[in-house]
């Protein structure tokens, strides 16, 4: 099937292909965000702490960041299609085991290792299908900006959604309802057709998979070590950080060597391209760390129930929401880069009425102005900042950049809920919330900073013939 018909198909039959790529990302991004109003029940259940529910949804969002590059990659080789079911399967078998766990272990088998695996099969193929099918410029727009929205509402709505489930039925059932959407999904799944044969004659880099995910997860797990031991914790940054180099010169090397590496260097001498990559880094650190500190904080300090706890991010939804459904008049009147500068901007200013109201109150909703803004100003960059990113190379490269730009965004999940739950988890009685809470403010901030350096006016599309050769 050529772009071209695809581009001209009616609306109708946009939708149908539309739906199930926007609900496998909400999907997605709900699993990361929703156990944080559980952590009080699955930690009496499970016998176990506040930290062991902390790693179970690091580790989670981290095999999603380690394993998504080579998920897009695999694309290539197997078919776009074919990896996103395959990936729901996965997902969907996570989920059940999650539902019966009987304890931390199984639940960390079920949630945080097949659910990951299947949402880095499944995420890439989102992104490539997207890219491929709505050739059209307005209308890949509008695609990314439903996709990127119902990520940012499943992740801000998570803790909500959640809370009503567990306080209703249970925590368990929280994981039978991702089974059954994900099942929706693989119904609504069979409208789409992959625009591209698959390649089986693709080489994957299975070294280049294994130096990266390492690299990757000896990062997060030196920030959840920061806790227990300083010698331990710099020991795995810097092993992290060296397997990362050690991974970066074997590409390198690979592409010498006239042989097909697991990442094109080329996707790194993309200024634009890498200021995107970061700033998308930064907002999903910020929310998942924001969703994860507040909600410790109402459970564990207060001790607010599941449902009061969810109830209270709807602030965060309803921003977020604003945001999106305003999404395409914001594109139209203001460029990408002054979206994503006012979108830090009203983040930043977010977490700073958190740390600043709740120390004035003894009520909770006194969250409800910050989170409020955290969500709008996350729903006016989301889109923007996927844009600059994807639209900076051309069809040739979209399953590796799809790959990397979700591996980024998914490694800045991991690093939020790390981060800030470890100083959070650190302190929970002494100043843990208003320590975490400064951190988020802190990368907040870093992130404004960059989102200036971003070029004005229209991403300019490269292809991979016009990407500068290594030396």
């Amino acid at each position: 099937m050529s772009g071209s018909s695809v581009s001209q198909r009616p609306s109708s039959a946009l939708r149908k292909v539309l739906v199930p790529l926007a609900l496998a990302q909400f999907i997605c991004s709900f699993a990361g965000s929703n156990m944080n109003v559980m952590i009080n029940d699955m930690s009496e259940d499970l016998d176990t702490t506040v930290q062991g529910i902390q790693t179970a949804i690091t580790i989670f969002l981290l095999v999603m960041a380690a394993l998504m590059i080579p998920g897009g990659k695999l694309t290539d080789r197997y078919g776009r299609k074919r990896c996103l079911l395959v990936g729901l399967a996965v997902y969907g078998v996570g989920a059940l085991i999650s539902a019966v766990a009987p304890g931390l272990g199984i639940l960390i088998l079920g949630n945080s290792i097949l659910e990951g695996i299947g949402t880095a099969l499944l995420i890439p193929p989102v992104y490539i299908l997207t890219t491929l099918l709505f050739t059209n410029t307005a209308s890949r727009a509008r695609a990314f900006g439903a996709i990127s929205a119902m990520g940012g509402v499943g992740a801000a709505a998570g803790p909500l959604i959640g809370g009503l489930i567990t306080s209703a039925i249970s925590w368990r059932a929280a994981f039978v309802f991702q089974a059954l959407i994900i099942v929706l999904i693989i119904l609504l799944s069979r409208h789409i057709e992959d625009p591209l044969p698959p390649d089986p004659t693709s080489i994957f880099d299975k070294g280049g998979a294994v130096l990266s995910a390492v690299g990757l997860i000896l990062v997060v797990m030196g920030i959840l070590a920061a806790d227990n031991s300083t010698w331990l914790m710099v020991s795995l940054l810097v092993a992290g950080a060296l397997v990362l180099l050690w991974f970066f010169l074997s590409i390198r090397a690979k592409e010498r060597a006239g042989k097909e590496p697991l990442l094109s260097t080329s996707l790194f001498r993309n200024r634009t391209s890498n200021l995107g990559l970061v700033t998308q880094n930064i907002q999903w650190l910020v929310l998942m760390g924001t969703s994860f500190t507040v909600a410790a904080y109402l459970q564990v300090v207060r001790g607010y129930n599941a449902i009061e706890t969810g109830v209270i991010f709807t602030a965060a939804t309803a921003g977020l929401l604003l945001s999106s459904f305003g999404a395409e008049r914001f594109a139209k009147r203001r460029a990408q880069r002054t979206l994503v500068i006012l979108g830090f901007a009203f983040t930043a200013g977010g977490i700073a009425l958190l740390l600043a109201m709740v120390g004035d109150s003894s009520t909770p909703w006194a969250l409800a102005p910050g989170l409020f803004l955290i969500g709008f100003g996350i729903g006016v960059m989301l889109t923007p900042s996927v844009n600059i990113v994807q639209s900076s190379f051309s069809e040739e490269q979209q399953g590796e950049i799809s790959g990397l730009s979700r591996s980024v965004s998914n490694l800045g999940s991991s690093l939020g809920t790390a981060i800030a739950g470890t100083i959070l988890v650190a302190g929970l009685s002494h100043g843990g919330y208003a320590a975490a809470m400064a951190a988020l403010a802190v990368a907040g901030i870093i992130g404004l900073i960059v989102s200036l350096f971003l070029p004005r006016g229209k991403t300019p599309v490269t292809s991979a013939a016009d990407q500068p050769r290594s030396a």
